[in-house]
C-alpha cells in the first residue's frame, strides 16, 4: 500500500474538465483532438495518496478535486530574465512620487 500524504500537506492534483468529445466546435481541430486539463496547487483536505482522487484547498479558498499527482510541488514558472532597462524603475517612480511630495 502506498503511504498516506498527510491533511494539510502542499499538493498538486490533475482533472481532466472537458474530455476530447465535449470540446466546443469552434476550438482548432487539434486542440478538440485532446482533452482539456487543469493541473491546480493546494493543500489536501483529508489524507489520501498520490494516484488517488483527493479533495485540496488552494490559497484563494476553492476547494478542487483531481487526482493526486504531486507532494509539495515546486513553482516552475518563469517571467524570463531579467531586464536591466527595468531595473531601475521602482526607484526612479519613488524619487518622483518624494519630490511630488506623494510618498510617505
Amino acid at each position: 500500500m502506498a503511504d498516506q500524504i498527510a491533511k494539510g500537506t502542499w499538493v498538486q492534483i490533475h482533472h481532466i474538465v472537458l474530455s476530447r468529445g465535449e470540446r466546443a466546435p469552434q476550438v482548432p481541430r487539434d486542440t478538440r483532438q485532446v482533452p482539456l486539463e487543469m493541473t491546480v496547487k493546494g493543500f489536501l483536505v483529508e489524507p489520501a495518496c498520490l494516484g488517488e482522487e483527493a479533495e485540496i484547498l488552494t490559497q484563494a479558498g476553492r476547494r478542487v478535486q483531481g487526482t493526486l499527482t504531486k507532494v509539495n510541488p515546486a513553482y516552475t514558472h518563469s517571467f524570463g530574465p531579467p531586464i536591466p532597462e527595468l531595473a531601475s524603475i521602482g526607484r526612479e517612480v519613488r524619487a518622483m512620487l518624494r519630490e511630488q511630495g506623494q510618498e510617505s
